[in-house]
């Protein structure tokens, strides 16, 4: 079974999500991707990679993505925060990063934790084939 991985960012922080997403666009090749919604069709366009698309993050999608995580359904979770500027969907957002503890799914909420979360599944995926 394919990892599954969700990938949001912040506005400010979706170019550093798309080029992140480029510099591993073979990892995750490899996993059935899901985004909120501007974050997965710029993800999508720039490299390629087959991604399923939620609504946005301040339309629900951190809402989507957090319950599919709470269903088992995602196992990993990259999530480029922007901690200078206030959200107006914040709840949202804690309650997802909630949920990543509840259920003991990681969360990269920076590049440098992102890069760990995939770097460690590059390397399984290469054990596991």
């Amino acid at each position: 079974m394919k990892p599954r991985i969700a990938l949001i960012a912040h506005d400010r922080k979706k170019d550093d999500i798309v080029k992140l997403a480029g510099e591993y666009a073979a990892t995750l090749s490899q996993c059935a991707l899901l985004a909120t919604g501007t974050t997965g069709a710029r993800i999508a366009a720039a490299h390629g990679l087959e991604v399923e698309c939620m609504l946005s993050g301040p339309h629900g999608g951190d809402l989507q993505i957090g319950a599919q995580l709470a269903e088992g359904r995602v196992d990993r979770v990259i999530f480029l925060r922007d901690p200078m500027t206030p959200q107006p969907h914040e709840p949202d957002i804690n309650a997802l990063v909630r949920a990543c503890d509840v259920h003991n799914v990681a969360c990269a909420t920076n590049i440098s934790t992102a890069r760990m979360i995939l770097d460690v599944l590059a390397l399984r995926l290469a054990q596991a084939a």
